[in-house]
């Protein structure tokens, strides 16, 4: 089972660092929902290997990281802004391809966590 924490609401230009217990997949992914619109990928990390993928709207303010000695994904987003506030998920998923790679699309992953809200205001 997949528990986000360290959503909150938090002041335009301000930092939020979100955590996930990691599952032990291949890929582990953040996406989010903003009201009214469609689940979308942020960041998604292969496990293994330590490798990065990031939406184009999330480079440069977002980094995705593993912490493996407290299992945990986490999501750093700096600089926020009100278009950033949505309910954030965190997913894992098995690696796509060869060589294998992780989707940034939410319907390549298969098990999810309950999502933390982010509001920027």
């Amino acid at each position: 089972q997949l528990v986000e924490s360290g959503g909150g609401s938090v002041q335009p230009g301000g930092s939020l660092r979100l955590s996930c217990v990691v599952s032990g997949a291949n890929c582990m992914g953040w996406f989010r929902q903003a009201p009214g619109e469609e689940r979308v990928g942020v960041a998604a990390i292969y496990t293994s290997s330590k490798t990065t993928y990031y939406a184009e709207s999330a480079k440069g303010r977002f980094t995705i990281s593993q912490m493996n000695a407290v299992k945990a994904l986490q999501l750093q987003i700096n600089d926020l802004r009100p278009d950033d506030s949505a309910v954030y998920y965190c997913a894992a998923a098995g690696a796509l391809g060869w060589p294998p790679n992780c989707s940034l699309m939410p319907n390549d992953y298969s098990w999810w966590g309950q999502g933390t809200q982010v509001t920027v205001s």
